[in-house]
């Protein structure tokens, strides 16, 4: 049976559209802020105006900057802090959290100085197995989902039991559709590094490059994500699934995606600085393009976009330079021969 009442921290754009598809399932949902003005604002005009400006909030979700008081009732916790917060966050909410309850998370990043995922690092910080904790990931942009607009999502743990409560949290028949997948390293892992490859995205769009290059960059950045991802021991089919080539669909062609912006900025000459402060909300992209770079050395995986990018973000690089290193590496391979199986090589020759 899926929980009654929910608590979602934090109340951003992400967990507050989320908290919205929540209460349309009837669920008793209460969004955790640190600022008590936000709270008020969502409690008393139903609005949370600095994330979701044009969003009118459903009049049974509820708010507090009381932590305690969010998670006292809360039979799931629904975690969507930003990469940097969610440590500590987790913590804080370990002090009140329920045993029983059901954790989900919906954060597409990883720790920056640990490089881990997001579902170690809560389970660290609640004392759990990481098999307990669910991730919820897809192409969904909260400006999207918060007007009721059509969305398929995938929830994934280790707990085949756990990954079903959590689809029978969010699932609707109007507008929110969920799959469970078992693979939530694959799922996590593609969440976070689409993120690097729609930066990459915004600055070819930025520069005037055109479709062909960016259907270039998605196609390659789809194989930068499996690579790495199959290294940590990710499922190389989650990379085609709704939390693979969906959400780097979405998130490297809408208008909607503060990646791209940021990338789009970045092409205009802004620094990186100037852009994150026109930006107002956290660009998790650029985090973990230093995560990612570091993440390929480890595991001793060719990321060359991820290195371009980082480059551009961090050491300076110009843009069109970046995009000539790309353009000019070493003829190579699309599928490396060793990639085919017998049967399909013996096809190829005959």
């Amino acid at each position: 049976m899926a929980p009654k009442s929910v608590a979602v921290l934090v109340a951003g754009s992400w967990g507050t559209a989320l908290a919205r598809v929540l209460a349309d399932n009837g669920r008793s949902v209460t969004l955790w802020t640190r600022s008590e003005e936000q709270a008020a604002e969502i409690r008393e005009s139903h609005r949370n105006r600095k994330y979701l400006p044009e969003a009118q909030l459903p009049e049974s979700m509820t708010a507090t900057s009381d932590m305690a008081i969010a998670l006292k009732d809360a039979e799931a916790v629904l975690f969507v802090a930003p990469s940097a917060a969610m440590r500590q966050v987790a913590a804080d909410a370990a002090l009140h959290i329920r045993p029983d309850a059901l954790v989900v998370h919906a954060t597409k990043g990883f720790e920056g100085e640990t490089l881990k995922r997001m579902s170690t690092v809560i389970a660290e910080e609640l004392g759990r197995p990481e098999e307990q904790i669910v991730v919820l990931s897809g192409p969904s942009h909260a400006e999207e989902v918060i007007e009721r607009h059509p969305t398929t999502v995938v929830v994934a743990s280790r707990s085949k039991e756990r990954a079903e409560q959590a689809q029978d949290l969010f699932m609707n028949d109007n507008y929110f559709r969920v799959y469970t997948n078992p693979d939530i390293v694959g799922v996590e892992t593609a969440g976070a590094i689409k993120n690097i490859i729609a930066l990459g995205a915004g600055l070819s769009d930025g520069l005037g490059f055109g479709d062909n290059a960016k259907a270039a960059l998605i196609t390659r950045g789809l194989a930068e994500i499996g690579r790495l991802g199959e290294a940590m021991g990710a499922k190389a089919l989650t990379f085609a699934g709704l939390a693979g080539v969906g959400d780097l669909i979405v998130t490297c062609t809408s208008k909607h995606s503060r990646n791209w912006r940021a990338g789009s900025m970045l092409a205009q000459g802004l620094r990186l600085e100037e852009v994150l402060e026109r930006m107002g909300m956290v660009v998790e992209g650029v985090r973990t393009t230093k995560a990612a770079f570091r993440l390929a050395q480890r595991y001793g995986v060719e990321m060359p976009i991820t290195r371009e990018l980082y480059k551009v973000l961090f050491e300076g690089k110009a843009p069109e330079e970046a995009v000539g290193a790309l353009m000019g590496r070493v003829r190579t391979h699309e599928i490396e021969p060793g990639a085919l199986s017998a049967s399909e090589g013996d096809e190829q020759r005959n």
